[in-house]
């Protein structure tokens, strides 16, 4: 069976993005900082029938995300699809939110190293396999200040805008070998408005660019 990485994994979108995967014959696999959570994730996909396993890591502890992937391929073998989801779920350890007047180097390079570093990070651990096969799916997922810019996020808007200039560039790298890159900046606060913003809605977008191979970037906003 193929199988799905998810990195950032939450009860919210990363849980659908299991779902839909794993409905359609993915294994799933979970990264996130708190195994127990990422056990009750699994215990829920699970209850669908659908194969999958949490495995923790700390985004700004690279070799610890690299021993994930060590355990994942274990489990699971080939990683057929990497979706990467760095927006916290509760405050991380040394990341502070900013404006742009109160943005500093100290404040701005650790969401540096979780946005872009960590993606970095994770492709790195399934990229070389995938261009040998010539298949597979490198997902990133931003918030809608990567392409829009929005100043409560002073020094995460930078970061995120990082990862999607990287994302976007791999896509064009890799054209033609078979493997396909995608940058999702969702632009809506999930699950705080209609049934466009609930996490089971977004999450399908991600299996119609899986399927469907063909955009670069797709900007998610509620319907008007």
């Amino acid at each position: 069976m193929p199988t799905i990485v998810i990195v950032g994994a939450g009860a919210g979108l990363g849980l659908s993005i299991g779902k839909v995967f794993g409905r359609n014959g993915y294994n799933v696999a979970l990264v996130a900082r708190d195994q127990s959570k990422l056990d009750a994730l699994a215990t829920q996909l699970c209850e669908y029938d659908i194969e999958a396993a949490g495995f923790t890591a700390d985004l700004m502890d690279r070799p610890s995300l690299v021993d994930a992937f060590d355990r994942i391929k274990q489990r699971f073998g080939a990683i057929d699809v990497l979706e990467y989801s760095p927006a916290p779920h509760r405050p991380v350890p040394g990341i502070t939110m900013a404006g742009p007047l109160e943005a500093t180097v100290d404040n701005l390079q650790p969401q540096i190293d979780f946005y872009l570093h960590g993606a970095v990070t994770a492709t790195q651990q399934v990229l070389p396999a995938m261009r040998e096969r010539g298949a597979g799916t490198l997902l990133y997922t931003t918030g809608g200040s990567s392409v829009q810019p929005n100043p409560m996020m002073g020094n995460v808007g930078p970061a995120a805008a990082a990862l999607r200039n990287w994302a976007l560039s791999l896509h064009q790298a890799l054209e033609g070998t078979g493997v396909y890159v995608a940058h999702v900046p969702l632009s809506v606060w999930i699950g705080a408005g209609g049934p466009e913003t609930q996490p089971d809605a977004i999450a399908e977008l991600y299996w119609t660019l899986h399927t469907k191979r063909t955009e670069a970037e797709h900007l998610y906003t509620a319907a008007p």
